[in-house]
C-alpha cells in the first residue's frame, strides 16, 4: 500500500528490525503486534520488509500471535500479481482492562479492551479527591460496571489507576482543603482496595497516562521524538523519545505545570494559564459552578467572552513553554489535547501556531503543532495503555540503554 508520498506504509516508521536468531523470538513478536497496533493491519509481506525477518520466521510469528488470540485475520485482498494478500489486525477481545481516573475534579472508571475501545464507563464528580470518596466510589461502581457490560471480573486479569504525582499538592490553587489532601501523602492504595479490586494494579501518572494513550491508540507512527501536553484541572503531560513514553525517574517527565512563563499576567508557572482551573474561576464570576465544564463538555460556547479570553491566556503560555522544551531537546512536534470540546482544542492549536510564527525562534526548529486524538477519557484510556505498553509494546529506550 502507498501513500500520497509514495512510500509503503512499513516504510513511513519504524527503527527496530528483527532477528532471525531462535532465542529472540519473544523480541520478535513484540515487534510484529506493535508494527500490527501501529498500521491497523499488516498482511506477511508487510511484515517481513519492515522487520527484516525472513518469511518463515513471520509465518511462524503471526501463527503463534493467532494461536494466542491475539490477531484475527482480515480479507484477503488481491494484488496485480501472484496470490490474495491476507492482512492481520489485532483482536479487540485478546484482553480487557479495567482503567480508572482519580482526578481533581471527578473519577473515572472504564472496562477497555485491547484496541481502545470503552465497553462500560462511569464517572463521579468531586469538588476534590479524597482517599475515603475514592473507596466509596469504587466499592459503588465497579460491580455497575460489570454489569453494563458483557463481561466479568474473570475476564480481566489487572488494573491500573492514572492519578496526579503528588495528589495533595496545589491545594490551594484548586480550592480544596489541604488536610484532607494530605491524606493521600500516607494513603496505601494497593491495601486499601485489594478486597474490591481482585487483580494485578499498576498506577501511573495521569499526564503520562494520557500520553501512553495517544502512543498506544493514536496515530503518531510516523513521529520519533515529540512532546505531549494534557490541559486538564492543571495542565501535564508526557514526553516520547525513540517513539516510545519516556517516563524519568519518578515517573514524571512531563510534568510541565511548574515550569515558567514570565510576561503574562497571571502568575510565571504554565500552570496559572494553562489549565481548566482557570476557565473555572473565570466563568464563576458569572454564576457557572465549579463542574459547568464537565457538564457542558460537548459546548462551552455559553462560556464566552471568558472562554476566548482563556484560550489566548492558554496558548500563549503554552508557546513561551514550547519554545523552552525544544531548548533542552530536539522535538519534531508538539501534541495538544484535553479534557475540553474538540473546536476548543483546536482554537489552541492554532493559537499556539499562529504565536509560533510569530516567535524569534533562532538556533531551534519550529516543530509541528498538531492536536491530540484521544481527548476527555485520555488519562483513564491512558491506564489501559500503560498496561498494554508493559506486556506488549516494546520500550526503545530501555533498548537503549541495554
Amino acid at each position: 500500500m502507498k501513500s500520497s508520498k509514495g512510500e509503503t506504509k512499513t516504510e513511513r516508521y519504524h527503527n527496530l528490525k528483527g532477528t532471525n536468531q531462535v532465542d529472540m523470538g519473544s523480541f520478535n513478536e513484540l515487534l510484529v503486534l506493535q508494527l500490527i497496533r501501529e498500521h491497523g493491519e499488516l498482511s506477511k509481506v508487510e511484515a517481513t520488509h519492515a522487520t527484516g525477518l525472513s518469511a518463515n520466521a513471520i509465518s511462524t510469528i503471526f501463527r503463534s500471535l493467532e494461536n494466542n488470540g491475539l490477531i484475527l485475520k482480515g480479507e484477503p485482498t488481491r494484488g496485480k500479481v501472484g496470490q490474495p494478500s491476507t492482512p492481520l489486525r489485532l483482536n479487540p477481545d485478546a484482553n480487557y482492562y479495567v482503567a480508572m481516573n482519580i482526578g481533581r475534579r471527578s473519577f473515572e472508571l472504564c472496562l477497555i479492551d485491547f484496541v481502545g475501545n470503552v465497553i462500560a464507563h462511569k464517572e463521579e464528580l468531586q469538588n476534590y479527591p479524597t482517599p475515603s470518596n475514592f473507596i466509596a466510589f469504587l466499592e459503588e461502581n465497579l460491580d455497575e460496571l460489570f454489569a453494563a457490560s458483557h463481561l466479568s471480573k474473570g475476564d480481566v486479569s489487572h488494573m491500573a489507576i492514572a492519578m496526579p504525582f503528588e495528589l495533595w499538592s496545589w491545594a490551594y490553587d484548586f480550592g480544596a482543603p489541604k488536610d484532607e489532601l494530605a491524606a493521600w501523602k500516607m494513603f496505601d492504595l494497593h491495601n486499601a482496595i485489594r478486597d474490591i479490586a481482585p487483580w494485578k494494579i499498576l498506577i501511573e501518572n495521569d499526564g503520562t497516562a494520557a500520553c501512553r494513550a495517544e502512543t498506544v491508540f493514536g496515530n503518531h507512527r510516523n513521529k520519533q521524538d515529540w512532546i505531549y501536553f494534557y490541559i486538564g484541572t492543571f495542565i501535564g503531560g508526557g514526553i516520547v523519545l525513540n517513539g516510545s513514553v519516556f517516563t524519568g525517574r519518578r515517573g514524571n517527565a512531563g510534568g510541565f505545570g511548574p515550569m515558567r512563563v514570565p510576561g503574562i499576567e497571571g502568575g510565571n508557572r504554565l500552570l496559572d494559564h494553562a489549565s481548566l482551573v482557570v476557565l473555572e474561576r473565570m466563568i464563576s464570576n458569572d454564576g457557572f459552578g465549579l463542574h459547568a465544564l464537565k457538564q457542558h463538555i460537548s459546548d462551552w460556547s455559553c462560556f464566552e467572552p471568558h472562554l476566548s479570553n482563556w484560550v489566548k491566556r492558554c496558548s500563549d503560555a503554552l508557546s513561551k513553554a514550547i519554545v523552552s522544551s525544544l531548548s533542552v531537546l530536539d522535538f519534531e512536534a508538539v501534541v495538544i489535547d484535553g479534557a475540553m470540546p474538540e473546536e476548543v482544542r483546536l482554537q489552541i492549536v492554532q493559537q499556539v501556531e499562529t504565536n509560533l510564527k510569530k516567535t524569534d525562534m533562532q538556533g531551534i526548529v519550529k516543530p509541528a503543532i498538531e492536536e491530540g486524538q484521544v481527548g476527555r477519557l485520555g488519562r483513564t484510556l491512558g491506564a489501559a495503555a500503560a498496561l498494554i505498553s508493559e506486556e506488549y509494546m516494546l520500550d526503545q529506550n530501555n533498548l537503549l540503554r541495554a
